[in-house]
């Protein structure tokens, strides 16, 4: 006669999972609403941060190594229609550090 084969519930006890009826309910945590009461951002922020986000749209290329301006010029040639309000805010600007470097213009190469 051959061998019997075996089933793996031959050498491991089934243990079977009770179902849990009744799922814990997570406490609703409700969202605060943004406080209306903060200050307005002056206009040097507000250019500084629209700066900000044209250093890190990364649809205009690279930024190190050259300045904003520079990048801002090279995304004109090449078609990819960069942000006039960049420009405007660069020309303004053009003697201060600020706005003419990009946001890692400190940090080593």
């Amino acid at each position: 006669m051959a061998p019997k084969r075996r089933l793996i519930t031959d050498s491991f006890k089934v243990v079977k999972r009770v179902r849990i009826e009744e799922k814990k309910e997570c406490p609703v945590v409700e969202e605060k609403e943004p406080e209306t009461d903060s200050p307005p951002l002056s206009e040097r922020e507000r250019d500084l941060e629209e700066l900000k986000k044209f250093d890190l749209d990364w649809h205009y290329g690279p930024c190190i190594g050259i300045t904003r301006l520079q990048r801002w010029q090279r995304a004109e040639r090449w078609g990819l229609s960069p942000p006039r309000r960049v420009r405007d805010i660069l020309r303004r600007h053009a003697a201060e550090e600020d706005y003419t470097h990009c946001l890692w213009h400190e940090y080593p190469l």
